[in-house]
């Protein structure tokens, strides 16, 4: 079943500035079914996006991580030659487009919040320091800049984090000294304390996360999920809707302070010891939307009217009970934790058939019978896992594309003299 999606009355050009991330591949097949026309540039010929009917146009570019500058000079000089409506940042772009934002505002549509507001978001450091002055909850933290205040920080068991990190990288779970020296091995051949690092206790409960769209620090969309079964690289394989209250009364904390303008998620601990949720991460983006869009919460046609300047009236409540999963997940979280070749064939046949566990639920990333290029990755992801089960654990280690950023990235944007002049169109 298609939820029902609300066809644009005038169909918008959309300009994605990547198309590798789960997030950004499924908001493609919702701005599609609308109607829109996007567009999608990204350094990999090979990324997610490639694989879908719904983009009318690709186009290679420098990579965020590599190479920020080059990568703002490509977007603004398509910006000056093709007439976009609205420029979407599904990732980690939007802190660039944040720092750049008045010599982009007029020449394009977009919602983002300040650089300042952006930052402090993005940083888990800063996020921590902030959720301290709210007086919101998160697992007791210490923040440390060596490898001997870590020691000295360290409790068992406790979550070791980077400020800068997503898809789990820069993140360990240390439950021994035995977990401990790997860490610090890898921290130290990272140049991980050239940031701040975080030690977390680690919580007993699940791991649930929510999503939101703010419009000028008022928030007007707002829906959860939790876990049901998990993937690589932190990800989930399988989630189901919920009902947060609780949650939903922190990111409006969280928005209001920081006068936020676009989409905002959070991960969070539900402790088994119900206890009130734990904040744990966040997101400064909207994350993968289509369990929302299922449980009747649209968040990308909402976030599209804010970054037109609409004020949109606050969406109702999503539903709770909705189940929805990701094929390449379900199957690459199988083969990270030692999934035979037989089992990965079983999971296959599961997924084809919609049995099992798949019976009620719905495909996020990969909706073959909507989109039939999208059945290409998740093929090739079937054959390489078959081919060398181990695959999966090499992926999550080697992280998701240099659509990411990182601590050196990050201080070349925050630089005085980041960004010449931009391109004028012709």
């Amino acid at each position: 079943m298609i939820p029902a999606m609300t066809v644009s009355a005038k169909p918008l050009k959309i300009l994605i500035p990547e198309g590798s991330s789960t997030s950004g591949r499924e908001a493609i097949t919702m701005l599609g079914l609308a109607g829109h026309h996007v567009e999608v540039c990204d350094p990999s010929p090979w990324c997610l996006a490639r694989y879908s009917r719904f983009v009318r146009k690709f186009h290679r570019c420098p990579g965020l991580r590599s190479d920020p500058a080059g990568f703002l000079a490509f977007v603004e000089q398509l910006i000056a030659t093709r007439p976009f409506h609205v420029l979407l940042p599904t990732h980690e772009q939007g802190l660039l487009f944040a720092r750049v934002s008045a010599r982009l505002a007029g020449r394009i549509a977009f919602a983002l919040p300040s650089f300042e507001s952006y930052r402090a978001a993005h940083n888990k450091a800063g996020f921590c320091r902030l959720l301290d002055r709210l007086g919101l909850p998160q697992p007791p933290t210490r923040i440390v800049k060596s490898e001997s205040e870590l020691r000295e920080a360290i409790r068992f068991p406790s979550v070791v984090k980077t400020s800068v990190g997503t898809a789990s990288r820069g993140i360990w779970f240390v439950r021994t000294d035995g977990d401990l020296l790997p860490a610090l091995y890898e921290l130290a051949a990272s140049d991980g304390f050239a940031d701040e690092v975080l030690v977390q206790d680690l919580i007993a409960g699940t791991t649930e996360k929510a999503q939101s769209i703010f419009c000028r620090g008022r928030l007007i969309g707002f829906h959860a999920y939790r876990q049901v079964a998990a993937g690589v690289g932190g990800g989930e394989a399988m989630k189901a809707s919920v009902s947060r209250p609780a949650v939903r009364d922190y990111l409006e904390k969280v928005g209001s302070q920081l006068a936020w303008h676009g989409g905002l998620s959070v991960d969070y601990i539900m402790p088994y010891d119900g206890t009130a949720p734990l904040l744990i991460d966040c997101n400064p983006r909207l994350v993968e939307p289509v369990n929302a869009w299922r449980s009747g919460s649209d968040l990308v046609t909402l976030l599209l009217r804010v970054s037109q300047g609409e004020t949109p009236e606050a969406l109702p409540d999503s539903r709770e009970g909705v189940l929805t999963h990701l094929a390449m997940q379900v199957l690459l979280g199988l083969a990270s934790r030692g999934g035979t070749r037989a089992e990965i064939v079983r999971e296959c046949w599961r997924l084809l058939r919609g049995s099992g566990p798949y019976a009620v639920s719905c495909e996020e990333m990969t909706p073959v019978r909507l989109d039939w290029m999208s059945a290409v990755p998740l093929a090739m992801t079937v054959t390489l896992l078959l081919g060398s089960p181990g695959f999966a654990m090499t992926l999550a280690k080697g992280g998701f594309g240099a659509h990411l950023l990182d601590v050196k990235s990050i201080r070349v944007i925050e630089s005085e003299g980041f960004a010449p002049r931009a391109p004028t169109s012709s």
